[in-house]
């Protein structure tokens, strides 16, 4: 089902199929708007875990995240165009609604713009404004196919979006959301790699080449469970700075993702890695951890 966030937008679909006119729904879809519009709010939330307090800049931060991601999405469905013509034939560039180019043209408008509003923040927020723009053209030309390290991008993607977050709040807003980015970029890198071990067999029959093709399942499965170890480690730090409830807090989470990363652990077969469902469980407690940060940097 398509996704519109204002009504006029859904008037003028109509107005425009009537008449087979020009269509913005394409340019609508293909930045996955619910992707970006969440991504756009983990950044507020990196600000508040730093601050806990609201500022006009706030909607600034949001639309950079927002029109990044986005870019980010669109510019993956033009590296992806023969693929999502065998696979994902609805997308708007294999169905005709799109041209290639017109999303090449329109992935670089919505780059610029994120990176232009970055400069009405600081130099660390648009330094990250940058590079992330920078390695989502990347990872969508030639990372996503290369073992290891495009887990590794992604990864580092999704975390920095709370370091986007705390570098709007200066140098010390950085080091208080470092945990939760190291936590999210080690729980991801493991989810990453799990995933891939639960499409071994399609990857294979693909040609593909991921990790778990490379090390084997098990070999993968445990990498996955020795970067779930290091979240645990990076999530201990804040105790250095709010206390107590912020461990008793944090302890129940990590005991979750321990609890994932053992059953994980129980398995040898990507059959028994998906029936288990630790890719889900995980994101779980991802959020469970984003929570108890939040609550954190409010209260503490």
């Amino acid at each position: 089902m398509d996704i519109y966030f204002l009504p006029q937008l859904y008037i003028f679909r109509n107005f425009q199929e009537e008449r087979g006119i020009f269509s913005l729904d394409p340019y609508i879809r293909i930045i996955r708007p619910v992707n970006a519009f969440v991504a756009g709010c983990a950044g507020i939330i990196g600000y508040l875990m730093a601050t806990g307090i609201p500022v006009p800049g706030l909607a600034i931060l949001f639309l950079v995240v927002f029109l990044v991601t986005g870019a980010g999405n669109a510019i993956n469905d033009y590296f992806d165009v023969e693929i999502d013509r065998i696979n994902r034939p609805e997308r708007p560039i294999p169905s005709g609604t799109i041209s290639e180019r017109e999303v090449l043209y329109y992935a670089s408008l919505l780059f610029l713009a994120g990176i232009f509003l970055s400069f009405f923040t600081n130099i660390m927020c648009t330094v990250i404004a940058v590079v992330n723009s920078l390695l989502l053209v990347w990872y969508a030309a030639a990372l996503k196919r290369t073992p290891g390290w495009g887990n590794v991008v992604i990864s580092y993607l999704a975390s920095s979006i709370f370091l986007f977050g705390g570098a709007y709040a200066g140098i010390q807003g950085l080091v208080l959301v470092a945990p939760v980015a190291l936590i999210t970029f080690f729980a991801m890198f493991s989810r990453e790699i799990w995933k891939d071990a639960e499409d071994v067999e399609g990857d294979v029959a693909h040609g593909a080449s991921t990790l778990p093709i490379r090390l084997g399942i098990y070999p993968a499965i445990c990498l996955g469970f020795a970067s779930l170890l290091c979240a645990v480690v990076a999530s201990l730090v804040p105790f250095l700075w709010w206390g107590m409830y912020y461990l008793a807090g944090i302890a129940c989470v990590d005991l979750l993702i321990v609890w994932v990363g053992k059953k994980a652990l129980a398995c040898r077969t990507a059959e028994c890695l998906k029936s288990s469902r630790v890719t889900t469980h995980l994101k779980y407690a991802m959020f469970a951890s984003l929570c108890v940060f939040f609550i954190a940097g409010f209260l503490l």
